[in-house]
């Protein structure tokens, strides 16, 4: 090869293997408790599902088995939870989305549920390397009545390893809906020079890691109260909750922002207990 080709045109000039990931899930009642209907796993992605024979609700543990994401990897996930299950989806360990060379990694995710049921989404924490690129999609679809609770926290870059995220890319797209209207739309886009970004006042005013939770319930007002305290307690976070009755549900949204994740992760915790009792923490989180 000739010295003059870089390394950057040398790397596209080679078809490199790329993770892909699919995963489906049905969850309903039966014999009054949430059980597995049907599920589906395809490449890296996999379900698992901790013995909890006695309880009435169903843990489902996502496992991506690549060990993390990079540029031109591709995962989807679809979950249907039926009238009157109780479901919560995490993963087992932290996300990781390292440098890309070019295209994106994308994670697209679609969430139904049904009248009567609860889902709770609390994936833990992505872990965003220098120059990592990442797009990601949460649509939920929720019938009147439906109770949702979605977590998704960032980190960015690991500081106390020397690790810092100075350029890359990260898309943030959620779109609730019920019956076809929607309940909550937002989007994030970071793109170029992150860190600077990261760095103004409006977006995370030099914090390096950053959360939302959203909570669509009729019950939501009930935990208001106690988030604020929570943010208000925790001396080194940033943040507020907000509430707003929104048709037949309330909508509780909170944002963080923290100087490391180990602070995010405690306030989270709290934040958790506070809407959903302390057996509202995934497992996996080490509770």
């Amino acid at each position: 090869m000739s010295s003059s080709v870089s390394q950057s045109q040398a790397a596209a000039a080679v078809e490199l293997q790329r993770s892909v990931g699919v995963g489906r899930l049905s969850a309903g009642v039966l014999d009054g408790k949430t059980r597995v209907k049907r599920v589906y796993q395809e490449g890296a992605f996999k379900l698992r599902f901790p013995r909890r024979a006695f309880d009435a609700d169903l843990d489902a543990v996502i496992i991506n088995t690549a060990g993390g994401l990079t540029g031109g990897d591709q995962f989807e996930f679809h979950a249907n939870i039926q009238s009157g299950a109780d479901v919560t989806l995490t993963t087992q360990a932290c996300e990781r989305v390292y440098r890309s060379i070019g295209p994106n990694a994308t994670y697209d995710i679609d969430l139904s549920v049904a009248a009567d049921a609860r889902l709770f989404w609390a994936p833990q924490e992505t872990i965003l390397f220098d120059r990592a690129r990442f797009r990601r999609s949460l649509n939920v679809d929720l019938a009147p009545g439906a109770d949702f609770l979605a977590l998704e926290a960032a980190i960015w870059g690991r500081t106390d390893m020397g690790e810092n995220v100075v350029q890359g890319a990260f898309e943030d797209r959620w779109t609730v809906k019920s019956e076809g209207r929607p309940i909550h739309v937002e989007a994030v886009k970071l793109d170029g020079a992150v860190r600077a970004q990261l760095d103004q006042p409006a977006i995370a005013n030099g914090d390096v890691a950053t959360a939302t939770l959203l909570h669509v319930s009729k019950n939501a007002e009930e935990a208001l109260k106690a988030c604020r305290q929570t943010i208000a307690q925790s001396p080194k976070i940033t943040g507020g909750a907000s509430y707003w009755p929104v048709d037949a549900w309330g909508k509780l949204l909170i944002r963080l922002t923290a100087p490391s994740g180990y602070e995010l992760r405690k306030a989270l915790l709290e934040l958790m207990m506070a809407i959903r009792g302390p057996s509202g923490v995934p497992r996996s989180w080490g509770f």
